[in-house]
């Protein structure tokens, strides 16, 4: 069958199958089942309009289950079987936590969640503020926003070219090596990677710092208006600051004591540690738009009377973007950061087409397709899935408990 044809197939058959499935339920509900006549048909008409939705609902709840609902528990019931089929009960995850690999992937994981959240939501939150106070905003955000058209592997392909390293003495097609090896160690080298970064790094920390204190404030200062949740997450929140105002201090420290090796290409995707950090540029890159966009919304939302009040009072810009605009749109940032939360617990496509997890850049989705895929160990593969949905499901229903907060 011609396949233009084969889709109007399908088409008519779907929307026809839909408005014949509502039709043919209101009839028997309103003719056979609780017919609005005799003596009980205010009774009947009652019972038939509270059945009504659940009836129109019945077709996305199956699907539902079956697509959603089902793979959970097929694979919860996986992961406590064998690689024969026999059961094993928790033999799986004992394994799994045995293995270096898994607590690598952990380990990774942590950091991504850390790092790209933030830098992303930081980045997204400038680049909105910064874009709305020039004439060529619009410009400015189209461009901004392009790599989120870009598929995971594109991007990955793309920043795999810029990390491209041939041997000493041939050209380097990579761009960040060809840049690297302009530099010799003299005074443009300690001003454009000593200086320079060491004052991008203390304005990173600076911002942080400022931004852990409008977190942690509400906690000193008026503890018992919060609840134990909100309460919660602010301590979460602080912690992740901490522990981000840290890894910049030790970045900090390491520009100064460091020795670079000057002259040399570099294989940067198989440096321990930064590694994995040259992988998070390629979400941070991608997810900055999406931030962007959906801040410069929030940001544009702030009522102007409060920015005119706080300009009256002597704000400086500074002041009015920390203490009116962000906590005005503070709901608005805790949606982005969850949203690429969760898209970086999934992250697999980076790891597998940059580095495929090596030099110790496996993550768990990774960690679970080899499980899956070329282990063929699907007991301790479903487990890992298992250990992502776990991780996953605080954040989704921390986001259900703001939407509904929200609607409130």
């Amino acid at each position: 069958m011609n396949p233009a044809l084969q889709a109007l197939f399908v088409i008519v058959i779907g929307v026809g199958g839909c408005v014949g499935y509502f039709y043919l339920s209101n009839l028997f509900l309103d003719k056979v089942l609780f017919p609005a006549r005799g003596p009980n048909a205010g009774r009947n008409i009652n019972r038939a309009n509270m059945i009504r939705p659940w009836l129109f609902l019945f077709p996305a709840l199956v699907l539902l289950a079956a697509y959603l609902a089902y793979p959970v528990f097929a694979t919860a019931w996986l992961s406590l079987h064998g690689k024969t089929g026999n059961f094993v009960g928790f033999a799986n995850y004992a394994s799994m936590a045995s293995e270096p690999k898994f607590w690598e992937s952990m380990r990774n994981n942590m950091l991504w969640l850390i790092v790209v959240p933030a830098l992303s939501t930081a980045f997204g939150l400038l680049a909105a503020q910064l874009s709305d106070r020039i004439r060529w905003g619009s410009v400015a955000k189209s461009l901004i926003f392009m790599p989120m058209a870009i598929s995971f592997v594109g991007a990955s392909v793309i920043w795999k070219l810029i990390y491209d390293t041939r041997p000493e003495g041939q050209a380097q097609i990579g761009l960040l090596n060809a840049l690297w090896l302009q530099f010799d160690g003299g005074i443009g080298s300690i001003l454009l990677l000593k200086l320079l970064p060491a004052l991008f790094l203390l304005s990173l920390i600076a911002a942080f710092a400022y931004a852990g204190w409008l977190v942690a404030r509400p906690l000193v200062t008026a503890p018992r208006r919060e609840t134990a949740l909100v309460m919660a997450g602010r301590a979460l929140g602080v912690a992740l600051v901490i522990f981000l105002v840290w890894e910049l201090v030790t970045w900090l420290a390491g520009l100064f004591t460091g020795t670079m090796p000057y002259g040399k290409p570099q294989t940067w995707l198989t440096i321990p540690y930064w590694n994995s950090y040259f992988l998070m540029i390629v979400l941070v890159w991608i997810q900055t738009g999406f931030a962007m966009v959906i801040l410069s919304a929030a940001l544009r939302g702030v009522p102007e009377d409060t920015v005119e009040a706080a300009i009256i009072d002597g704000a400086n810009p500074f002041q009015i973007f920390f203490q009116i605009k962000v906590p005005q749109i503070m709901s608005t940032i805790v949606v982005v950061w969850t949203t690429i939360t969760i898209v970086v617990l999934k992250v697999f496509d980076i790891v597998l087409a940059m580095t495929n997890g090596q030099w110790e850049t496996q993550v768990l989705a990774n960690y679970m397709y080899d499980k899956l895929f070329r282990s063929l160990d699907w007991g301790v593969g479903s487990a890992s899935a298992m250990v992502i949905m776990l991780l996953v499901t605080p954040i989704l229903i921390w986001n259900v408990y703001n939407a509904r907060k929200e609607m409130r």
